[in-house]
């Protein structure tokens, strides 16, 4: 049985406006030692309650926008059954669709490069009007 090697990063992204944008650049770069890694696992963590990560298409950008809208029309603003509104009617949507698509992707590593399919790349989801940017802690683990 061989030892594990861990590193980890965090990353901190800059304010994007509210869909969903291709972050897979920007977590790859985050930790250079990756292209070393043979063989392991990288989790990506959002640590935000009102955005999300998830696995998609790469390539055709109106997949992106195909999400916005199909997200906004399942979880609306101003729904009349919505408590928690004190900051603003973007904020229990926001919340609601970071749960539905979740907090964090975990990806294989082979070869010094994330073992993603050819079209696939990790989505910010930001569900937020005015977000200020957001937080991710990276862990990758070697065997």
């Amino acid at each position: 049985m061989t030892n594990s090697t861990w590193l980890q990063q965090e990353l901190q992204l800059p304010a994007y406006q509210r869909g969903f944008h291709l972050i897979t650049h920007e977590v790859e770069n985050a930790i250079p030692a990756l292209r070393h890694v043979t063989m392991g696992l990288c989790h990506v963590f959002i640590q935000h309650s009102s955005a999300s990560l998830t696995l998609n298409e790469n390539a055709d950008p109106t997949v992106r926008g195909d999400f916005e809208r199909h997200f906004n029309q399942m979880v609306p603003q101003n729904a009349p059954y919505y408590q928690h509104t004190y900051e603003g009617p973007d904020d229990m949507p926001a919340h609601l669709k970071a749960s539905i698509l979740g907090a964090s992707v975990t990806i294989p590593v082979r070869q010094g490069r994330l073992a993603l399919g050819t079209w696939q790349g990790i989505y910010l989801g930001e569900h937020r009007d005015h977000a200020l940017g957001r937080r991710l802690i990276i862990t990758v683990q070697e065997q």
